[in-house]
C-alpha cells in the first residue's frame, strides 16, 4: 500500500537548465465541439478554476491524490469524488461554469504507473521505495527524483517522450469529452514549473482549443527561463495554436516575478520585453492556496487590508521567507509598470487579475465552510491544523497558513471556449478569494452620474467607455472620467462591507498610490482622512455561524476621482470586501472542539479584485 509522504514544499519544486523545443502537433488532438450557443453582447459572468492538479502531477500523487483529470472535471460539475487519504468524499456545493486541469508538465502522469505491474515505470529503480510502506525510503526516493530534475537531467523512464505524448493526448481528450458548450467549458492546460533556487516562476499554460496543440508540453526541463517559454508560445501561434500563460505566486518568487531592472532570463525591461510578456501573459493569478499576492504590509503600510491571507515563504523546504518583497506583489508591479510606461513607453506589468486554487487533489476546495484541503493527506481536519504525523511545526504552520484559494470570474458573451478565452485575452476578468460575488467595473468620459438608475445602463457603459482590463484615453485638460462600479453578494453568501478604488500614478518621478472608499453599507461616514469605520462582526466563534444583519446585498456607485490629472498615466482597480466570516481553520477548530489556532485570524473579510483600467494621456 502506498505511503503518503508529506512533501509540502519540495513537492512543488523544479529547477531546470536545457533549451529544447517540440512544436509538432499532437497526433491524437480532438477538434473543439461546434454547437450553436446563444450569445449575450452585454456578457454574463462565469466562475471557475484553471489551476488544478490531479494524481497525474507527481507531487499530487505522492501526497495522496486519488483521482485523475476525469474525476476533477466530474467534481467541478457537481459530482462527488474520492478525496484520497482517509477516503473523505469531496463535493462542491454548487457546480462551477468552467474548469481546467493543469497538471505539472514535468514527468506528467508517470508516478501513478509505478503501481501498475504491467507498466515499464513499475520497474523504475525508485518505484518500490516510492510506493512502499517505509516513509523514510519514500522520502529519500522522492528527493532523488527532485534532485535529478533540478540538475537538468531528464529521466529516461519517467520522462519518456512517447509516454509523455500519450499522457498529454489523454489530457486533451478528457478535456474535450467534458466540454459542454453553453453549460460547462474546459480547456487543455498544464503547469510550467520553473523555480530557480527555490524561487517561484510558475505559469499555467492554457490553449484556446485542442485543434493544433503540440505533441507534448514545453516544460521547465526544456528551459526554466520565461523568455524561452514565450518564444515557444510565439512559435505555437505561428502554427495556428492560440495560447496564454498565467503566472502565479509572485509572493514566493523572492522578487523574480516582476523584476526591478533585469529579468531572470537576462532581459532588460524595454519595449521588446514588455510587448512579448504582455502578448503571452495578459493575466496574473493574484490569490490561491499559497496566499494572496496583491499587497504586503511592508510594501503598502498605508493599506489597512494588506494583511490578508499572506503566505510568506519561498518554495525551499526549510520554510524560509523571501528576502525581497519588492518584485513579488501585484500592486507594486502595476506602479512600476506606470513608471516604465512614462519613461520608456513600455509597460511589462499591464496585467489583469484572476483568482485560482492550485489544488493538488482534483477538487478546488474553495469554500471556507466546505474546505477539504489541497492535498490528499489534508482530508482529515486534524492534519490541516496539525500537519500529518511526523511533520515539523514549521511545516504544520505552512499548512495552517494555506488559504482556501480563490475563484476566477470572467465576463464573456457565452460559456464557450472561444468567448471565455477572448475575455481572458482582453482582461475582462476579476479574482475573488472564493465567494462568487458579481462585480462590474467601467470607466468613461461621457457617463451621466445617474446612469446606474437607468435600465439600459450596461449598453451605455460598453458603448461610451471601457470595462475592466481596458485602456481609457482623452485629451489633456479633459474632465475626470466617471467610474461605474456595481457589486452583488454571492447567492446565499455574506453581505458586502464596502467598495474601494485603488489608484496608482507617478508624480514628479515618484510612484504614488491611494485607496478611496467609494461605497459602503450602513450609516457610517468617512473621517477627514477618507477612512471608514469597521463594518462590525457578527460571527459566533463557538458555532461558526454569522448573520447578515450588517452589510448590504448590493453596492453600486458612479464615482469621479477628485485628484484626476489628465496629463498623468494612472491605473484604477476595484476591491470589494465582504463582512467578516469564519476562516476555514476556525470551522475545523469548532469541528474538532478545540481552540482556534494561535497566529491565525478567526475571521476574514473575503474579497474581490477587478482587473485594472489604465488611463493613458492622449497621444501616448
Amino acid at each position: 500500500m502506498r505511503t503518503f509522504v508529506f512533501l509540502l514544499i519540495t513537492a512543488l519544486i523544479f529547477s531546470c537548465k536545457s533549451d529544447q523545443k517540440n512544436t509538432d502537433a499532437a497526433e491524437t488532438s480532438v477538434d473543439s465541439i461546434s454547437v450553436d450557443v446563444a450569445s449575450n453582447p452585454l456578457k454574463d459572468v462565469y466562475f471557475g478554476n484553471l489551476h488544478v492538479h490531479t494524481k497525474w502531477s507527481f507531487d499530487a500523487y505522492i501526497n495522496g491524490a486519488a483521482t485523475d483529470p476525469d474525476g476533477a472535471y466530474r467534481w467541478a460539475k457537481g459530482e462527488q469524488i474520492s478525496g484520497g487519504g482517509d477516503g473523505t468524499p469531496l463535493k462542491i456545493k454548487a457546480p462551477l461554469d468552467w474548469y481546467v486541469v493543469s497538471d505539472h508538465s514535468e514527468f506528467m502522469g508517470s508516478l501513478p504507473l509505478m503501481e501498475d505491474e504491467t507498466s515499464p515505470v513499475s520497474k523504475h529503480p525508485l518505484a518500490a521505495d516510492i510506493t512502499g510502506d517505509d516513509p523514510a525510503k519514500s522520502f529519500e526516493a522522492y528527493t532523488e527524483i527532485l534532485d535529478m530534475i533540478s540538475s537538468g537531467s531528464n529521466d529516461s523512464i519517467l520522462g519518456n517522450p512517447e509516454f509523455q505524448k500519450t499522457i498529454w493526448s489523454e489530457i486533451c481528450e478528457i478535456a474535450d469529452r467534458h466540454y459542454e458548450p453553453g453549460n460547462f467549458t474546459t480547456f487543455a492546460g498544464y503547469e510550467w514549473t520553473s523555480n530557480p533556487d527555490w524561487r517561484n516562476l510558475h505559469r499555467i499554460i492554457v490553449f484556446e482549443d485542442t485543434k493544433k496543440v503540440p505533441a507534448q508540453p514545453f516544460s521547465a526541463i526544456d528551459s526554466d527561463v520565461p523568455e524561452k517559454l514565450w518564444e515557444w508560445m510565439d512559435n505555437q501561434r505561428e502554427q495556428g495554436n492560440e495560447l496564454l500563460a498565467i503566472p502565479h505566486n509572485g509572493n514566493a518568487s523572492d522578487g523574480l516575478m516582476f523584476p526591478l531592472q533585469e529579468s531572470y532570463g537576462g532581459s532588460s525591461l524595454n519595449a521588446g520585453y514588455a510587448e512579448t510578456r504582455m502578448r503571452n501573459e495578459p493575466l496574473y493569478e493574484i490569490t490561491q492556496i499559497k496566499g494572496t499576492s496583491e499587497v504586503h504590509p511592508v510594501l503598502n503600510p498605508q493599506d489597512e487590508f494588506a494583511n490578508f491571507e499572506l503566505w510568506d515563504y519561498t518554495l525551499e523546504s526549510k520554510a524560509l521567507a523571501p528576502k525581497n518583497k519588492k518584485g513579488g506583489y501585484a500592486r507594486d508591479a502595476l506602479l512600476r509598470g506606470i513608471e516604465l510606461q512614462k519613461d520608456q513607453n513600455a509597460n511589462p506589468f499591464k496585467m489583469g487579475f484572476i483568482g485560482d486554487s492550485d489544488t493538488h487533489n482534483s477538487a478546488a476546495s474553495i469554500e471556507e465552510d466546505n474546505y477539504t484541503g489541497k492535498f490528499g493527506f489534508e482530508n482529515d481536519p486534524k492534519h490541516r491544523l496539525d500537519g500529518p504525523p511526523g511533520v515539523s511545526e514549521a511545516g504544520a504552520k505552512q499548512v495552517r497558513e494555506f488559504s482556501s484559494g480563490g475563484v476566477g470570474a470572467i465576463w464573456a458573451e457565452s460559456n464557450t471556449r472561444e468567448a471565455i478565452f477572448a475575455a481572458m485575452k482582453r482582461k475582462e476578468t476579476y479574482a475573488t478569494s472564493g465567494p462568487r460575488m458579481k462585480v462590474r467595473f467601467f470607466a468613461g468620459f461621457n457617463y451621466d452620474k445617474q446612469i446606474l438608475n437607468s435600465e439600459n445602463w450596461l449598453e451605455t457603459a460598453y458603448s461610451n467607455g471601457v470595462p475592466m482590463g481596458g485602456d481609457l484615453s482623452s485629451e489633456q485638460g479633459a474632465q475626470a472620467p466617471v467610474l461605474l462600479i456595481q457589486a452583488m453578494k454571492e447567492t446565499d453568501g455574506a453581505n458586502l462591507d464596502r467598495i474601494q478604488v485603488i489608484k496608482g500614478w507617478v508624480e514628479n518621478g515618484s510612484p504614488q498610490e491611494k485607496i478611496f472608499n467609494v461605497a459602503w453599507s450602513g450609516d457610517r461616514s468617512l473621517d477627514d482622512n477618507g477612512d471608514l469605520p469597521e463594518v462590525g462582526n457578527s460571527v459566533n466563534l463557538e458555532t461558526g455561524e454569522y448573520t447578515n444583519d450588517i452589510g448590504e446585498t448590493e453596492l453600486s456607485v458612479a464615482w469621479t476621482d477628485p485628484d484626476f490629472d489628465a496629463s498623468q498615466h494612472a491605473f484604477y482597480y476595484v476591491r470589494v470586501l465582504q463582512i467578516p466570516t469564519p476562516r476555514w481553520s476556525t470551522y475545523d477548530a469548532i469541528k474538532l472542539e478545540r481552540p482556534i489556532p494561535e497566529g491565525l485570524p478567526a475571521t476574514i473579510q473575503e474579497r474581490a479584485w477587478t482587473s485594472p483600467i489604465w488611463y493613458v494621456p492622449n497621444g501616448e
